[in-house]
């Protein structure tokens, strides 16, 4: 048996708080986390709408029922099988949302946000898309240890690199945040670490401290 690959168009979906004006400051990536959808994930930001803003929540590429054959469905942005092919296909995907987005609007800001799984997403598109942006949040997630750190490193440099995470968020263990600290150790970064009293989701406090 061998394995074969084949390029292909791909159509994928995204959505956004608001259309993008004159007004317009900064877009705001909104990367969520493992079975979650995008639609509803967006909602978790309206603290952050405002006229200058603009959030952007793109959705993983495999979608999948929650429990069973029907009901709820959720999307991943990866899984071990074949995990070289789905990064490379998610970070063209995201970068072409950005493309599209940014076209003919090169003032605009762009600051990426990711949960959880998407954590991981969101740094792997940062380090390895060269996308201009202005700072990188992971919230309730780390760098992923795999990454290319030389690489990293230097895209990161000059960037504002946030860590958030709530108190109790039952997956976030001690061995959990040590490896974040390692790993922010090869990256030569010292993010900014702001804590919240919560679980495993997304609150208004620390949007408000990082953004407004």
């Amino acid at each position: 048996m061998r394995q074969k690959s084949v390029n292909f168009g791909f159509e994928a979906r995204y959505f956004q708080s608001a259309e993008i004006t004159a007004d317009t400051k900064e877009l705001i990536f909104v990367i969520h986390g493992y079975g979650q959808q995008a639609k509803y994930f967006i909602r978790k930001f309206g603290a952050l709408e405002n006229d200058k803003t603009c959030i952007i929540a793109p959705e993983g590429l495999s979608r999948f029922y929650l429990e069973g054959f029907s009901g709820r469905v959720g999307a991943t942005w990866m899984t071990k099988e074949e995990r070289l092919t789905d990064i490379k296909n998610y970070i063209n995907y995201l970068s072409a949302v950005h493309r599209q987005l940014t076209s003919g609007r090169e003032t605009l800001k762009t600051s990426i946000i990711g949960f959880s799984q998407g954590a991981a997403t969101a740094s792997r598109w940062a380090a390895m898309s060269q996308i201009p942006f202005d700072k990188l949040i992971l919230w309730a997630g780390i760098f992923p240890p795999d990454m290319d750190f030389e690489r990293a490193s230097h895209e990161f440099s000059d960037k504002k690199i946030y860590y958030v995470y709530g108190t109790e968020d039952p997956f976030l263990t001690k061995e959990r945040m040590d490896e974040m600290k390692e790993l922010s150790r090869k990256l030569e970064v010292t993010p900014t670490i702001i804590p919240f009293k919560g679980g495993h989701d997304i609150s208004d406090s620390p949007l408000k401290q990082i953004f407004l």
